[in-house]
Order: structure tokens, then sequence, then C-alpha cells
């Protein structure tokens, strides 16, 4: 049975969709099968993939409003099988915008995500949520589907003001939609060493959550920010960069973690 995560934070540009799909190549790489769902409007997880949105016939949109089924909405990407990191996708393009709308009326709007995926969770290990930064509907759809949160943050002083928020609102679901949903941990993203506050916020991190922040550390790298202009993860765009080599490190950690959940 999969283990569903959502990688969410509610503050934008600090990496969630680098972690997805990275995360999601990382887990394929070391044998894993992995389903990614892109829940942001924008895309970028898709495209990051190496898929094009513009192409695609269904996407999560359709799933949401229960005209197709996962099975049918999902491709996987010919780019990533010569790399050996090969995953399934859950697309996602411009008309998922429209789907806040059309689930205002609608019954079960919130579990709609949770059900689809119950059909597929047996064909898969992990599925891997990329959530839009900011608390929506489809943020409540992702959060109501997951076993737990993933949690990437920069090392900076706005990111712990950010994450006070997410801690609230994951609380919040749990308490009243979604009595399985926990953070599973923070994962330091964009990290650079020689900044002393980076640093600081670091430790502080580790001192108030403890084994909830995960070992893995991922650098600040140029290979992981040009990999999407190719389409590609960083992993699969040079499996020898820094970057890439954390992620791989971090999502042998996931499986790890998993074991002692």
């Amino acid at each position: 049975m999969a283990k569903i995560f959502c990688v969410a934070n509610q503050k934008g540009g600090v990496g969630k969709t680098t972690t997805t799909v990275n995360l999601a190549a990382g887990l394929a790489k070391i044998g894993q099968r992995v389903l990614m769902i892109d829940l942001d409007p924008q895309g970028n997880a898709t495209m990051g993939s190496g898929i094009d949105k513009r192409t695609l016939e269904l996407t999560i949109y359709d799933v949401l409003l229960e005209n197709a089924s996962i099975s049918e909405a999902r491709v996987k990407s010919d780019k990533l099988i010569d790399a050996g990191c090969s995953f399934d996708i859950l697309g996602a393009n411009r008309d998922l915008a429209g789907a806040e709308v059309e689930l205002v009326d609608v019954e079960r709007r919130e579990k709609r995500i949770k059900q689809a995926i119950d059909a597929v969770a047996n064909e898969y290990d992990f599925v891997l949520i990329d959530c839009p930064p900011s608390l929506s509907m489809l943020t409540l759809n992702g959060l109501c589907s997951a076993n737990g949160v993933i949690v990437p943050m920069q090392c900076e002083y706005f990111a712990l003001e950010g994450l006070t928020d997410l801690v609230n609102t994951i609380k919040q679901v749990h308490a009243n939609l979604n009595p399985d949903l926990q953070i599973i941990g923070l994962l330091r993203v964009m990290y650079d060493p020689r900044i002393t506050l980076q640093q600081q916020v670091s430790e502080q991190l580790k001192n108030h959550f403890g084994d909830k922040v995960f070992n893995t550390v991922i650098p600040r790298n140029v290979r992981l920010a040009e990999a999407p202009s190719y389409g590609l993860p960083g992993v699969a765009f040079d499996p020898s960069a820094r970057g890439s080599q954390a992620f791989v490190e971090f999502a042998t950690e996931m499986v790890e973690r998993i074991k002692t959940m």
C-alpha cells in the first residue's frame, strides 16, 4: 500500500516543486514505484518531470471533477526512462485554477483526491503531491489524502514565520478531517553553510523540532536550478551534481523513515 505525502509550505519560492520532482526521481532511482501528483495550476512539477502540460488530454482537474480516474489520466515520462528514474505523473495545467470554483457546492469536495488515490494505492510505494503555496481547496484535498507532510524550507527568518502557520493548519486538518495527518519532517533546502544566519536557523530548527528535521540537507546548487529549463529533475539532468546526489540520499532516508512510522 502506498505511503502518501504532501510537499507543502504556505510560503512561496521555498523549493516545493524542486523537492517533489527530485524526490520522486530519487525514489524511482532506488527502485521505488512512485506516482507524482501536480496540484498546482502553474503545472511546474508536470513540466519539470518531462511532460508538456499543454498536450495533456486528461489532468488532475478531470480526476477532481470525477470525469476520469487516475489510471486513465496518469502518464509516464519517456525522458526519464534512460536516466533510470522514471515515475508516473498525474499532471496539471491552467484548467486546475477553475476547479476551486466548480468544487464549491460539491459533496465530499475535500476528499476527491483521497478516493481517487485509494483506487490505485496498491500499485505504488509512494505517492507525492506537490501543493500550491496557499491554503486553498486544492491544498486541503492534498492534506486530506496524505499520511504526512514533508516541509521544504530555507534556513531564513521569514521561513520560520511561515512554518508556524503551516503547523497550525496541519493541526486543524488533523483534528477535523484527517486524523492520520502528521508532519513527517522538515527538509532544509537551498542551504549555504557559509552564511552564518542559515547555520543559526538550522540549529534552531534542530533544537525545536528534534528528529522531525531530516538529516539530509539540500545544498544551493546551480545544476538543480538549471534542470527545469530542460524539462528534467536535477537527479536525471546531472546525476553527479551535489544537489542531485543529496536528493538521492534524501530518498534513501525517506525509505528508512517510513519503516519506523
